[in-house]
């Protein structure tokens, strides 16, 4: 039963975190860590196609090696955060705490990328 729960979760999580590219203020990087840990101790074929997977892999590898991300990434990352956000603030929030509130986030967000080491 444990083996399922993993698997349900580590799903669960991988949509998030591909969800995650795409959406700026979910992360990307710790559920794609977490599903990665929960296929490990679930499924080896899960793991092993995480791990081999063209795209999520070597992302998954080199972050769990380097806990680094490369420049590009952070470049893209931190560009759509303040563009999607600064969007909000400006033309879809109207009520001024919550304008407050979307800006701390991105800030946040962007001190949190900019804290992990740069690929080289």
């Amino acid at each position: 039963m444990k083996k399922y729960v993993y698997i349900a979760l580590g799903t669960i999580s991988l949509g998030l975190g591909i969800v995650g590219i795409f959406v700026p203020l979910l992360p990307t990087t710790p559920f794609l860590l977490l599903t990665a840990a929960l296929y490990c101790h679930s499924s080896d074929k899960l793991y092993n196609k995480l791990m081999n997977h063209k795209t999520l892999g070597p992302y998954i590898h080199d972050f769990r090696t380097h806990k680094s991300i490369p420049l590009k990434t952070k470049i893209i990352s931190i560009s759509l955060v303040w563009i999607t956000i600064g969007y909000s603030i400006m033309c879809v929030v109207p009520l001024l705490f919550v304008k407050i509130l979307l800006a701390a986030i991105a800030i946040g967000v962007t001190i949190h990328i900019l804290s992990f080491k740069t690929k080289k």
